[in-house]
């Protein structure tokens, strides 16, 4: 795990961190002058959880601006520092196969190249009887906006036709019609932000050029495999929006300008209109909101007729969370595709009750929570498991890690040693040939403290 190569980068120099070291010796020299002790902190260029109570932002922003320049997203430290001073500085930095993790530790060791969680594999159902909602009046649109933006600049049918070259998609009539009214560009309104207010006032959003059209397919909704393995797609009969990731149906056209997109459908749900509008919130990862029947009603500030009453559905049993051996029991069913073991105040559980469910993709479990590791051996059908180091070593000492697997993570508390986590991390990313995490050790000397 040694890092030769790159061992020129200024953040692997000594002086870089001196200033940080000092304050580290100075808050925990106690724990430091502990057998084996170490300090341990990370340091990004997104952030830092270094553990200091008197943060001095200029010791840290010394190696914050010394990852800019050398182009390094994140490093993880740990560092050890004798009594006379004597100094070891090892620095983790991540491989291009680990996504970024919650504080020191890694995230998910995507194994597999560019391989995504079945929920965002996932495609519409077929949407074969659907149809555009009786409200859907392009005509009606078209003079309601006239109405409301005279002299607006619209985009010529050569523009349009560009738009869906580009896009792959013919444009629904609601969506022309709003872009024959208004091309929304910046500079047909002079620099004016109170005339882009007054315009997105008129289109109820903000709308996007033509040229910011986007297909809202699942790969243009970002999602760390640790949440996203834990999601399942649930479509309801009842439903009017397909609980997707994404869809290569769902254009979107705007922001409501909190974060949130607005999309076209043209991959209803069960009871939803072809061409209905959709909400894409940024504050979850999957699935999407109704918000009018037609391009035409969101104009028209028309509320979203009433398409079914989800409460009353049996809920689809397709993720759990097991806290005893009993909630185990109870969560097995055909359906089940994701599971979460969860610190448990009882005995450890046994997943044998899993073994042979033809949907189970998915484990995740705490550290301490699995009576026998090796039960793992019957769940042929994981494509992401998230154990505790310990459970790993179970696994990796017996041979019999899951191969289907396409991406892992070890579940390690806070506290644990994060040198111990990257060596084992890269055990598993070697059985895929995957590259490791790099370890670089430098010394120094801080001369006595004062």
């Amino acid at each position: 795990m040694d890092d030769q190569e790159n061992s020129t980068l200024s953040v692997h120099d000594f002086e870089t961190w001196e200033p940080v070291l000092r304050l580290l010796r100075a808050e925990h020299a106690e724990h430091l002058a502990t057998p084996g002790g170490r300090v341990v902190g990370f340091i990004g260029r997104g952030g830092w959880s270094v553990p200091l109570k008197q943060m001095t932002h200029d010791a840290v922003r010394r190696v914050h601006s010394t990852l800019v320049k050398d182009d390094v997203n994140t490093v993880t430290f740990a560092v050890e520092i004798g009594a006379a001073g004597r100094t070891r500085l090892h620095i983790l930095r991540p491989s291009p196969a680990v996504e970024h993790g919650i504080g020191p530790n890694p995230g998910a060791l995507v194994l597999v190249e560019d391989a995504l969680p079945e929920p965002w594999r996932r495609l519409p159902d077929p949407a074969s009887g659907a149809a555009p909602a009786p409200s859907a009046d392009p005509a009606l649109l078209e003079r309601t906006l006239r109405e409301r933006l005279p002299g607006a600049v619209g985009a010529t049918e050569a523009e349009i036709a560009a738009a869906e070259t580009r896009l792959g998609i013919t444009l629904p009539e609601e969506l022309k019609a709003l872009y024959r009214v208004t091309r929304a560009d910046w500079a047909d309104w002079g620099g004016d932000f109170e005339a882009a207010s007054r315009h997105s006032k008129a289109v109820r959003c903000e709308l996007f050029g033509l040229a910011g059209l986007y297909v809202a397919e699942a790969a243009t909704r970002e999602c760390p495999w640790q949440r996203a393995a834990m999601e399942v797609v649930d479509t309801r009969p009842t439903a009017a929006v397909q609980g997707l990731a994404g869809s290569p149906g769902w254009i979107v056209f705007g922001d409501n300008g909190g974060g949130d997109r607005l999309a076209v459908d043209l991959t209803p749900g069960p009871q939803g209109h072809t061409g209905q509008i959709i909400k894409i919130s940024h504050e979850e990862d999957i699935g999407a909101r109704l918000v009018a029947d037609s391009l035409t009603d969101l104009m028209l500030d028309r509320p979203a007729a009433r398409t079914g009453s989800p409460e009353n559905h049996p809920p689809a049993k397709a993720a759990a969370h097991a806290y005893s051996q009993q909630s185990l029991v109870d969560s097995v069913h055909p359906g089940l595709e994701v599971l979460s073991v969860d610190m448990s105040t009882g005995q450890p559980i046994s997943i044998a009750p899993l073994t042979g469910l033809p949907r189970l993709r998915t484990l995740s479990a705490h550290p301490g929570t699995l009576a026998d590791p090796l039960e793992i051996a019957g769940l042929t059908g994981l494509e992401y498991l998230g154990l505790g180091s310990q459970e790993w070593r179970v696994l990796l000492d017996a041979n019999i890690v899951p191969r289907g697997l396409l991406a892992v993570a070890i579940n390690a508390p806070f506290d644990e040693d994060p040198l111990a986590v990257a060596d084992l991390a890269n055990e598993l990313l070697a059985l895929w040939d995957r590259p490791p995490i790099t370890l670089t050790t430098i010394e120094g000397d801080l001369g006595p403290a004062a």
